[in-house]
């Protein structure tokens, strides 16, 4: 039995000290989970919406929590998030939040895995293999809308692919950041870092991967196995007036997919995520066409972990990839459906933090569960590390 008993809500602090949603669910057998909601910076369109933190937690206990406590059962994911649904009644959980919902659900998870004894990811992988463990993506150098004065392109991201084991390819991508500190050392860049840790020199983009590609090359001499790097455009926040603005002028559409194709050819891109517009389904179904199956073109914006934008993309044939992201949609049901669909249909989903992160882990077992090809967790800082560790652990007790 694992019906649950409570639900608390509080306000907590996220990594850029702006208030979040913790959650605990209690179940009658002695089941206890917690859980906290990520926030993002650069977000989608049509992502579930986030309420003000005081406005979601009184909306959750008003409206969710009794239709949670002493009437569903924590082991039965779907009926938690059924609830949830209920209790919201749109289509975007702009009633409760989705920010109450996603910390509500997860937790719910966690206390049924408590009460079996067992790994979270044991728990969530019922249709799933979950006997591979995701190559994590390190965020080394970032701007966009994650740092001020930046590069354009939002993320440049470190890939240890050929990594014998979890551990191997965290401390690698830890040695690539601090890589990328001493080359812009030497080259008389001072400079802080963004949200997810990454450094946000006052670069241009050529520079940027100028200085990456020479970390990577570094630390795979050092390392001995195959380092590669991909990015994360976050083409809908340069996209304006039918172009896309960046420092040094503007492209077209037609002339950011020959930037981004030349871009994967000339870098030996493994990942590159949302290199276009978020309404640019026919020109993500070019890009994809036209790069190797060695690359990842993923989806971020373009799906927001949403099955009927994921279907569209299908049918379409844009992108081969999806970014996943818990609070994106609101629960751990809806986040499963999307991957279940992804999988079903030859996309590859890759699991995802927030620039807003706290130190829950749950996306670690989510992309353990799911046998996820690659997980974007950052590189350093304490709720980066929070997941990467966590990896850490699930490899060495697998």
């Amino acid at each position: 039995m694992t019906l649950i008993t409570e639900v608390g809500l509080r306000r907590v602090l996220d990594s850029r000290g702006n208030p979040t949603v913790e959650a605990d669910v209690y179940t009658d057998d002695g089941g206890f989970g917690r859980a906290k909601a990520p926030s993002g910076a650069s977000t989608g369109e049509h992502e579930a919406i986030e309420l003000p933190v005081s406005e979601a937690i009184a909306s959750a206990r008003e409206q969710a929590v009794p239709r949670l406590v002493g009437e569903v059962y924590a082991g039965d994911q779907r009926s938690v998030d059924a609830a949830l649904h209920a209790a919201d009644g749109t289509d975007d959980f702009s009633e409760i939040g989705a920010n109450s919902a996603v910390a509500i659900s997860m937790a719910a998870a966690k206390a049924a895995a408590d009460v079996l004894g067992a790994p979270l990811f044991q728990h969530l992988g019922g249709t799933f293999r979950g006997d591979e463990l995701p190559t994590p993506l390190g965020n080394v150098v970032g701007g966009g809308e994650h740092a001020a004065d930046a590069t354009d392109i939002q993320e440049f991201l470190v890939a240890p692919v050929g990594a014998p084991s979890v551990e191997d390819a965290v401390f690698a991508n830890a040695a690539a950041h601090a890589a990328v500190a001493d080359i812009l050392d030497e080259r008389g860049h001072a400079c802080g870092k963004g949200d997810e840790g990454a450094w946000a020199p006052s670069i241009t983009d050529e520079e940027a991967f100028e200085v990456v590609e020479q970390a990577v090359d570094a630390v795979e001499d050092e390392v001995g196995f195959e380092m590669r790097f991909g990015l994360d455009v976050a083409a809908a926040e340069m996209y304006d007036d039918g172009v896309y603005h960046y420092s040094d002028g503007t492209r077209t559409p037609e002339e950011q997919i020959d930037y981004i194709a030349g871009l994967i050819d000339e870098y030996n891109l493994v990942y590159v995520e949302d290199p276009l517009d978020e309404e640019e389904y026919e020109g993500f179904a070019t890009l994809t066409d036209r790069i190797s199956t060695g690359t990842l073109v993923c989806g971020d914006d373009l799906f927001v972990t949403n099955v009927a934008r994921l279907q569209e993309g299908i049918e379409q044939g844009a992108a081969n990839s999806i970014l996943i992201k818990p609070n994106q949609i609101g629960t751990l049901s809806d986040t499963v459906d999307a991957i279940e669909l992804a999988t079903e249909n030859g996309y590859d989903a890759v699991v995802s933090h927030r620039s807003g992160e706290t130190e829950d882990t749950t996306i670690a077992h989510l992309a353990t569960a799911t046998s996820a090809p690659f997980i974007k967790t950052g590189a350093v800082g304490g709720e980066r590390t929070a997941k990467l560790n966590e990896l850490i652990r699930i490899e060495h007790n697998a």
